[in-house]
């Protein structure tokens, strides 16, 4: 499950990056840049506190 969380935290940081490299190339729309970077935020935010957690003392 854990490897799961991982790979779709990747996935939400890639869909935040790769498409403001996309735009500044002029490959795709702004539109479709900030869908891209919504799905992308939110796909990070909902999965990564499940494993990156603080290991307590």
């Amino acid at each position: 499950m854990k490897i799961l969380l991982i790979i779709l935290s990747v996935i939400g940081l890639g869909l935040t990056i790769i498409p403001s490299v996309l735009v500044f190339i002029q490959d795709i729309s702004l539109d479709s840049h900030k869908q891209l970077m919504l799905i992308g935020m939110i796909l990070w935010f909902a999965t990564a506190p499940f494993w990156i957690k603080e290991q307590e003392l």
